[in-house]
């Protein structure tokens, strides 16, 4: 190893590049050799301009990372783990990114490594792992309690028909005539509702090759034909995303049922004439979904201008039957999840006043 070139053998540092976390190799002093992708793209700068530099000036407290970097090139201590303020950008003191910082040694004793976490990136996919956990107890939950619930629901509505026919002509049949309606109604509801929670289960995936914007294209269509006036829906496409296999009409229905909620949370803007419901694509690189990585996926928003999410059901919205509007079924963002999962991807949802982003991501070959 000389000053021109500090990799190891083989350029080792090359399998950094695979990572979605931020890593950088520094020598003792805080001299940066060596940063990957993730790096370069957070820090919004070429990895030029960063290898070679010191890498504390990047922090808002660099002492703290310069004290970690010496003790544990002095073994003082073989790790050391810390939350910090990381500038970026052109100008850095413009933006600062919360990480946390882990500084470890290597099988070199003039290199040491520091990991760059986001800290809303941690959160996220702590978020993401326990979502996946609890949509599939729930899901599991929901196909046992269907069918538990099936068979009797048969039993009731046949029994009200049987009575119905055994009381027909007679004057008590003229007078619960309308009990037995109601059961029989009553019945039939509760049977597209339990229909409703298995469909997910029971249809066979129709796979083939997918264009997302033709998906997006489909659904922008359906909506706007729905909403003819007071509702504009925009396109923001990144026309570079290559097509993908997956079930074309399961995926116009789950974007189908996140733009039809956002079209209905926008009642108010819509009566104004100022509801914009905006479908963004987008490639992500070194994607992490549940627990398995995937070098490429694609991200599609779908943003409103509504109200936003209720803070008091922000958490369920994924669950069966929980709903923010009056009437609904709870059902359509379920179903939407299922069909992502399906697609081995995630749906998760930013929401405030003013501005709501539901994000499918989805795996990429």
């Amino acid at each position: 190893m000389n000053d021109n070139d500090p990799r190891p053998p083989g350029g080792s540092f090359d399998a950094f590049d695979l990572l979605a976390t931020m890593v950088a190799v520094v020598r003792p002093d805080g001299d940066c050799v060596f940063a990957n992708t993730a790096f370069e793209d957070v820090m919004r700068l070429s990895r030029r301009t960063v290898q070679g530099a010191i890498l504390s000036d990047w922090f808002s407290d660099p002492a703290h990372l310069s004290d970690a970097v010496s003790a544990v090139a002095r073994n003082t201590v073989a790790s050391s783990r810390f939350d910090g303020l990381l500038r970026r950008g052109p100008r850095p003191h413009e933006d600062l990114l919360p990480v946390q910082v882990i500084v470890s040694q290597t099988d070199s004793p003039e290199l040491v490594l520091v990991e760059l976490i986001e800290n809303a990136q941690q959160a996220r996919q702590d978020r993401e792992e326990r979502t996946l956990d609890q949509v599939q107890a729930t899901k599991e939950l929901i196909r046992n309690l269907a069918h538990e619930i099936k068979n009797p629901l048969g039993g009731i509505r046949g029994a009200a028909q049987l009575l119905a026919l055994e009381l027909q002509g007679t004057e008590l049949g003229l007078e619960l005539n309308e009990y037995t309606q109601v059961i029989v109604h009553e019945a039939d509801r509760l049977q597209v509702l339990v229909d409703r929670l298995l469909a997910p289960h029971r249809r066979a995936q129709v796979v083939g090759d997918v264009n997302i914007h033709e998906v997006c294209e489909r659904v922008r269509s359906v909506v706007l034909a729905e909403y003819p006036r007071g509702l504009k829906i925009e396109r923001d496409y990144d026309t570079s995303l290559p097509d993908f296999r997956g079930d074309r009409e399961q995926l116009i229905q789950a974007v189908l049922n996140i733009a039809q909620n956002a079209a209905q949370a926008l009642h108010a803007q819509i009566a104004e004439g100022t509801a914009v419901i905006t479908l963004q694509t987008r490639v992500a690189r070194q994607v992490t979904i549940g627990k398995q990585r995937w070098r490429l996926a694609l991200e599609l928003h779908v943003q409103d201008n509504g109200p936003g999410v209720p803070a008091e059901i922000r958490d369920r919205i994924f669950y069966p039957l929980v709903s923010g509007r009056d009437g609904g079924s709870g059902l359509g963002l379920t179903l939407a999840q299922t069909i992502a999962q399906q697609h081995q991807g995630m749906i998760d949802c930013d929401s405030e006043p003013g501005r709501t982003d539901f994000r499918i991501t989805l795996p990429l070959p």
